[in-house]
């Protein structure tokens, strides 16, 4: 190789050099854009409220041979993270002891818990719990979610309202429970003419720690 081939290698080797080092900023440059994809950290839910439960009621009133029956459960717990500020954030769950019930007449109290009606023993608890809330102004909610009853689940819409109780709040509602849609009551007791399809069940619930709305 002669003298003069080295020389043009050469100088094409310094010339090929800086554009080379042009592209090396191209890294950061998509490191950057990476980062700046990242979606952004989902908010935190609000601190755990606690449940005053001499404060607060679970009933229900059904209608058998056309007659309201009102009833109640003596033990139930809640367990709520919410800010009425910030609904996206809520977590709401609600556990009801089916054998607490209460009807004021100790053979229906004892009927109802029989496998054709609740099935206690096998299934001890209903239960909701939330997949959304929706604000509607005025303190009032819809909060969507899952209410499990006697092994059967389906996806309900609860409207909640709030109200100040002094230092509490307390949270208001209820829904339409459509019994045979849990298998309560099967066989006979599946005519709606003597027990009515629809219960209406309705709660109280007092809670220290919800933020101001």
């Amino acid at each position: 190789m002669t003298p003069r081939t080295l020389s043009l290698l050469a100088l094409a080797a310094a010339l090929a050099a800086p554009a080379a080092w042009a592209q090396s900023p191209a890294k950061p440059a998509a490191a950057n854009a990476a980062t700046a994809a990242k979606p952004a950290p989902a908010a935190a839910a609000p601190a755990p409220a606690q449940l005053v439960a001499a404060q607060s009621e679970v009933t229900f009133t059904s209608r058998q041979m056309g007659v309201p029956v009102d009833g109640r459960f003596r033990r139930f717990d809640a367990q709520v993270q919410f800010d009425p500020k910030k609904p996206e954030t809520a977590r709401i769950a609600l556990k009801v002891d089916l054998a607490s019930i209460s009807m004021g007449a100790p053979e229906s109290e004892a009927e109802v818990v029989k496998p054709e009606w609740f099935n206690t023993a096998k299934f001890p608890q209903a239960t909701f719990t939330s997949t959304a809330v929706k604000a509607l102004g005025g303190g009032r909610f819809d909060v969507a979610g899952q209410f499990a009853l006697k092994g059967v689940t389906r996806d309900i819409v609860v409207p909640v309202t709030l109200a100040a109780a002094g230092a509490n709040t307390v949270a208001t509602g209820g829904f339409t429970l459509k019994r045979l849609d849990h298998r309560i009551g099967e066989g006979e007791w599946s005519d709606t003419s003597m027990v009515a399809n629809d219960v209406a069940v309705k709660f109280k619930l007092t809670f220290s720690g919800i933020p101001a709305q």
